[in-house]
């Protein structure tokens, strides 16, 4: 400790492995850094438990805190420590990417950001709504799509979504000038947009250059249509608005981008490693993390309160920061707060629902099903054929009232291949499942859907197998639900979670065997049309399959096409054609 510098700059922080746990940065080195541990500072719980894994750390120095401050950022993203306040997932979130080094720039969507001179925009929360941007993008914005250019014009010209950049049918001036009128919009600047569009339509125009004119207007036209959507709240040019909202043990962040007087998007971020510092630090430690990733386009920053680096900051970003006291600016930071703690309650609604569906559900059929423990693991099983053709079993699993796909399992019944019987089908694939299981992977509940047929099926194989795990069958007319020995049915309550748990696992079951049988039927349709054909034996079958995927597409085929198929000749390719009723 009495090594450390009166200087400023980044302290790292490790644990007995080695391995980062935390990164700050510090104005005086050997101040902030002895604070960690002074026995009588009053640190928060997360703090102690931070200290109590340090066993190791180093210090780099800088020449001002605002480098201190750029180093502690990238510091942050490379090793990711576990007690830094950052973005809850913020790995996947998805950036608009506009590729500025290219001839012909793209824009695109992408989940990394590299130093390679392209503009991102985001991060972004909503990826489905990143999606709907781009394909609006797309269609006010005509730019190429393709990574490579073709040798000829592709659909996107065809349907006016792309100018053919790739054969010049454009020049890569004017080209530009819808790159950079993107670029404004992404901004939010839309009037500046429309301003420019305007002077270059009514210039091409004056110039007689009608195509370009009518290129820019339609440009113009789909901006408008945009813009006026968005509400006006402000005259004070390009703001971000930051408003942050505390709920039990979660955090919200929510940004409001304001440019030119509009409101053009907001951003709600969960914060990790946050709920028990103070507002000031969750404010500060969010606008590094945010903009650290962020393209900055607005004129100022309105926080919901004073922060401590709030020079250094603006320094970094060359950006005013503030905190509004009065006015439209306190208004819009508000009306941040009041959305991020909109957030966190619907989120909390959400997962509350969610426990009700799946926990509260398992404990409601322990209680109505009387069952000896709760069934946090439901195996579900369902057979599915067509008049006895293609019989098959699907067997889905349920942990805690959620689907746990990856224990799925389908069986192609053996047994009853051409003639149909459910119980044989049901014995088959309870046997096949339980007959080499072992004893911790055995289900807490076994739910047959039929039954009491079905049901009496599936206990006879379970008796002869020496287990007792507690099995039900579940009827399709009104859900009532047959247990061993009883002669009368377990109805649940209509509107319990616990007869929609069933319902669901029923559904799953249903669905995932129809699925099966219908993909088992038609492959067997698909090899039939195909079998008994002169010259196409298995090995040719299958690779016209691969290609192809259909009888009906290899019917409307060329022969060329046929020929280039791998294990394909010309003779073997016209008498396909020729059995398949294509040729005379």
């Amino acid at each position: 400790m009495k090594t450390l510098p009166e200087k400023p700059g980044v302290y790292i922080m490790k644990n007995s492995d080695g391995k980062i746990i935390y990164v700050g940065k510090a104005k005086i080195l050997k101040n902030r850094v002895r604070q960690y541990f002074q026995q009588n500072k009053n640190h928060s719980a997360k703090v102690k438990a931070m200290v109590a894994k340090i066993c190791d750390f180093e210090t780099i120095i800088t020449a001002s805190e605002v480098e201190a401050l750029i180093l502690e950022c990238n510091l942050i993203k490379k090793h990711r420590p576990r007690y830094n306040i950052s973005l809850k997932d913020d790995k996947t979130y998805p950036y608009i990417k506009l590729t500025l080094t290219e001839q012909f720039p793209r824009i695109l969507v992408t989940r990394k950001i590299f130093h390679d001179g392209a503009k991102y925009f985001g991060p972004y929360t909503n990826g489905l709504a990143v999606k709907e941007t781009l394909q609006l993008l797309r269609k006010i914005f005509p730019l190429r799509t393709c990574k490579n250019f073709p040798s000829r014009p592709c659909l996107e010209f065809h349907i006016k979504r792309c100018h053919a950049p790739c054969v010049n049918k454009i020049s890569q001036t004017d080209y530009f000038e819808i790159v950079k009128s993107a670029e404004k919009f992404l901004e939010g600047k839309t009037a500046e947009v429309e301003k420019n569009l305007q002077e270059k339509m009514t210039a091409a125009a004056e110039n007689l250059n009608f195509e370009s004119a009518a290129r820019f207007r339609d440009i113009l036209s789909a901006v408008k249509k945009v813009s006026e959507k968005q509400k006006i709240v402000t005259n004070s040019g390009n703001l971000d608005a930051i408003g942050i909202f505390k709920l039990n043990s979660e955090v919200c962040a929510q940004i409001f981008f304001v440019r030119e007087g509009k409101v053009v998007g907001r951003e709600s971020f969960l914060l990790s490693n946050a709920d028990d510092e103070s507002d000031a630090k969750i404010v500060a430690e969010f606008v590094k993390n945010y903009y650290s990733r962020a393209e900055i386009s607005a004129e100022e920053i309105l926080l919901p309160c004073a922060v401590e680096d709030e020079k250094i900051l603006s320094d970094w970003l060359k950006v005013k920061i503030s905190e509004p006291k009065r006015g439209t600016k306190k208004d819009l930071v508000e009306m941040a707060i009041e959305n991020a703690e909109k957030f966190l309650r619907e989120k909390n609604l959400q997962t509350e629902l969610k426990n009700q569906q799946t926990k509260g559900a398992v404990e409601e059929l322990k209680k109505y099903l009387n069952l000896p423990a709760l069934p946090r693991r439901m195996e579900c099983f369902d057979i599915s054929h067509f008049q006895g053709a293609e019989t098959v079993a699907s067997m889905v699993v349920f942990e805690n009232g959620s689907p746990s796909k990856n224990n799925y399992r389908r069986f192609k019944i053996r047994s009853t291949e051409g003639k149909p019987d459910d119980f044989k089908s049901m014995r088959e694939v309870i046997f096949r499942r339980y007959s080499k299981i072992s004893a911790e992977n055995l289900p807490d509940l076994i739910v047959i859907d039929g039954g009491i047929g079905q049901l009496n099926s599936a206990l006879e194989i379970l008796r002869d197998l020496n287990l007792k795990i507690p099995t039900v069958g579940l009827a399709k007319q009104f859900e009532l639900i047959f247990v061993e020995n009883s002669a009368e049915p377990v109805e649940l309550p209509r509107g319990s979670q616990s007869l929609y748990l069933m319902q669901r696992i029923r559904d799953e079951a249903h669905r995932f065997a129809i699925t099966y049988h219908r993909k088992l039927r038609r492959k067997r349709n698909l090899q039939s049309e195909l079998d008994n054909i002169s010259g196409i034996g298995k090995l040719r079958r299958e690779e016209l399959l691969k290609k192809f995927g259909s009888v009906e597409k290899i019917k409307v085929a060329t022969l060329d096409d046929l020929i280039s198929t791998p294990k394909m000749n010309k003779t073997a390719a016209e008498n396909l054609l020729l059995s398949l009723g294509v040729r005379d």
